[in-house]
């Protein structure tokens, strides 16, 4: 069984930052990196890991195992991303 719980309203520096604006840069800095390629685009997708990262640990303690989970497997799959493009391993 699983609650939603409301967010917590914080005052840290993402406070003042939209939801979509963040979504937006996430999303331009991983179609950026992926599209570029190469050892510049595996550094732009690890700035992305290191950001997810900070933010899971920042907010680990309120998390639920299931998300917790989530976003583990997600920040994996964005390493094996950003490995590929390192290692330039062949798709076909």
């Amino acid at each position: 069984m699983t609650s939603k719980r409301p967010l917590l309203p914080g005052d840290g520096p993402l406070a003042r930052v939209r939801p979509v604006v963040a979504f937006l840069l996430v999303l331009g800095l991983f179609i950026t990196g992926v599209l570029v390629g190469g050892t510049v685009g595996a550094v732009l997708l690890g700035v992305l890991i290191i950001g997810a990262g900070a933010l899971l640990a920042a907010t680990w303690k309120v998390l639920s195992p299931g998300q917790r989970t989530l976003r583990v497997v997600v920040l994996l799959i964005l390493l094996v991303i950003t490995v590929e493009l390192v290692v330039k391993i062949p798709t076909r």
